[in-house]
């Protein structure tokens, strides 16, 4: 196949698009047309190479679409021709891509709950988000009756009227990983405000005294981003800033514990995050709040702690006994990486991904 991948919103590296699913595709063989905005992230492409070909579009951020929608449209009419299948990532592109399916499957890849998603953006005032919603809600059912949809999560499917192949949001998992050390936490994903960046601020400030570092790898909002870099350089905690999940993911290994400290929000409870799995796929103990997804993880594996919402204090006791009893941390960390290696990997996962899209791309050929 030769499949044109687009996105206007997520950075070009972004771990699912480019390091899982795009990696599977060419993987398999098969030719890809990446769209992305990658000077909008400052991230310079790489060269064009067999199976992947970069292709620049305007990035969408915050109040500031328009103007990448359009940019989209155009490079979607002038590739899709060219291409057995059309993947896209964000919900904008259904707009984008109206009146352009046709003979060439178009499939929209769902991996977040977008209407529930609302809440934690800052730009949207918050007077508009119940119309957001509802256009959002009629755009997906839209979707559904003429697009190809795969779903990154269970729950999703509860807003859709039919069955829909779910591609899962799993991480690829070393063979074997070290121990988990005892000076270092670790936090890995985007970080602001309702996915526990007061928290992870705090902690920092009360694991400091103890010779624990509160590791931060992520990109930040820009409401949170000058309480990171202060705190970092006082000393409270050591904020890395935004590294590609192929770096990143190592650097979980030998630490003491991996955060996920997501607020109770509606998005949150349905959907299991993937740093869980990746903390869990690298050997280490998954400190997590009480989302009913990550609970069950934690509980049915027995690979990690749950603390309560907004807890620093709480939080940071559990770090300080998982410090002190090595023998604890090491069983978590073990059970977790037996657990996503036979259960929540990608090696398994990405291969059926990619199944799904040649008997999509096939049947539009037969059309």
């Amino acid at each position: 196949m030769r499949v044109l991948v687009v996105t206007v919103v997520h950075t070009p590296l972004d771990a699912r698009i480019y390091h899982r699913e795009i990696a599977a595709l060419r993987a398999a063989g098969h030719e890809v047309v990446y769209v992305a905005p990658w000077s909008g992230y400052g991230i310079d492409p790489p060269a064009a190479a067999e199976a992947l070909e970069p292709v620049d579009v305007v990035r969408a951020s915050g109040r500031h679409r328009l103007r990448a929608l359009r940019d989209a449209r155009r490079i979607v009419r002038r590739h899709a021709p060219g291409c057995d299948l059309v993947l896209l990532h964000d919900p904008e592109l259904l707009l984008a891509t109206a009146g352009l399916g046709g003979r060439i499957p178009i499939v929209w890849d769902v991996h977040e709950d977008t209407a529930g998603a609302l809440v934690d953006k800052p730009w949207l005032p918050g007077v508009l988000r119940p119309v957001v919603r509802r256009v959002v809600v009629a755009l997906e059912r839209l979707a559904e009756r003429t697009r190809h949809l795969l779903l990154a999560e269970e729950a999703y499917a509860d807003r859709f009227s039919r069955p829909h192949p779910l591609v899962p949001n799993t991480p690829r998992v070393p063979v074997d990983v070290p121990p988990p050390g005892d000076d270092r936490v670790v936090y890995l994903g985007r970080v602001s405000r309702l996915r526990g960046a007061d928290v992870l601020l705090a902690l920092g400030r009360e694991l400091a005294g103890d010779g624990i570092t509160v590791e931060v790898i992520g990109q930040a909002d820009a409401d949170v981003e000058p309480r990171l870099r202060a705190a970092t350089d006082a000393g409270e905690l050591a904020w890395r800033g935004f590294v590609p999940n192929d770096e990143a993911l190592p650097r979980l290994e030998g630490a003491l514990a991996g955060l996920s400290l997501l607020a109770d929000e509606p998005n949150y409870r349905v959907s299991l995050p993937t740093k869980v799995l990746e903390y869990a796929g690298r050997g280490i103990p998954v400190v997590t709040t009480p989302l009913p997804p990550a609970v069950r993880v934690v509980e049915s594996y027995d690979c990690g702690v749950v603390v309560p919402f907004d807890d620093a204090p709480a939080t940071a006791a559990v770090v300080r006994q998982l410090r002190d009893d090595a023998e604890r941390r090491r069983r978590l960390g073990t059970n977790g990486h037996t657990a996503v290696v036979r259960h929540h990997n990608w090696d398994v996962d990405g291969p059926a991904f990619v199944r799904q899209l040649e008997e999509w791309a096939a049947a539009g050929r037969s059309a």
